[in-house]
């Protein structure tokens, strides 16, 4: 499926809601035959953009062409404007927790059609990059918190992923040393950004839910935007809850890769192949 071809596909997920914001859209990357599982994607870009080509398009075209249904997710963020102006210090608008709720409200449709688009309706998994990889793990921390009630959105189905796949993701929001400021700051704005509750209530290695779901997590060393650590950090919280994981850390290759070869290094682009292999045996196969 091209780009022209996935923008007549688009599934505005709050359309006929009155809830939540127009622009906000799933886009379905199907097989051929039928999937045997759904994956939701979150596209990474610091909370303030998307990466929609690289961590959006192509992951879905590669996840579609491996049996899998994709769906990309085009979540609300702060915007390049608000990066450059700093205009939520008067105006706060798209932060926490707009970007969870789009995202719950993801969950819910994904689900909910299961039946429809010929998946399993208890295979259904988030994968993330970047921020986008805080994001879907949040989906998963925060899963008894049902946002889209807050909203006045009524849902039946379960809210929690049944497997998550955070990709070289934003960790803590608290740790010094290890914290991606920019994502901080497209999450909370300028003022929550400082706020010490709210940023350990959405650092991810301090919130390890005891019923979080399978986990693949995938990063590399030499990382020149989200330093490594983020991802021990998140592997060293997963392990503490004896949650099951897979933790894949490579030496080379860099940042915003997605699923394109020509992009990162032959050593890390195996995490596609390596994610493949442990969704059949661990998600697929019991």
């Amino acid at each position: 499926m091209d780009n022209k071809t996935a923008a007549r596909h688009k599934i505005h997920i709050w359309k006929g809601t009155g809830k939540g914001a127009g622009r906000v859209t799933l886009i379905p990357y199907l097989p051929k035959g039928k999937p045997k599982a759904a994956i939701i994607v979150c596209p990474g870009g610091s909370y303030f953009w998307l990466d929609k080509k690289t961590e959006g398009h192509g992951v879905g075209k590669w996840l579609s062409s491996n049996g899998i249904a994709a769906f990309v997710l085009r979540y609300r963020v702060a915007g390049a404007w608000s990066f450059f102006s700093g205009d939520r210090f008067l105006l706060p608008h798209d932060q926490h927790p707009c970007m969870i709720t789009d995202l719950q409200r993801a969950i819910q449709l994904v689900r909910e059609n299961a039946a429809e688009y010929g998946y399993p309706a208890n295979k259904v998994g988030v994968m993330g990059f970047s921020a986008g990889g805080h994001l879907a793990m949040t989906s998963a921390m925060q899963s008894d918190t049902d946002y889209l009630a807050m909203s006045g959105i009524e849902t039946k189905v379960s809210l929690r992923p049944d497997f998550v796949v955070p990709i070289y993701p934003v960790v803590t929001l608290v740790h010094p040393q290890y914290t991606h400021k920019r994502s901080r700051r497209g999450l909370l704005g300028e003022w929550d950004k400082h706020n010490k509750e709210i940023c350990h209530s959405l650092s991810l290695e301090k919130n390890i839910p005891d019923d979080c779901p399978p986990t693949f997590l995938m990063n590399c060393k030499d990382d020149p935007i989200v330093k490594y650590q983020n991802s021990e950090l998140l592997a060293e919280a997963l392990a503490q809850k004896n949650i099951q994981y897979t933790y894949i850390q490579y030496n080379t290759g860099g940042h915003g890769f997605g699923a394109t070869p020509h992009k990162t290094t032959s050593e890390a682009i195996a995490w596609c192949n390596e994610f493949l292999e442990w969704l059949n045996r661990t998600i697929l196969l019991p």
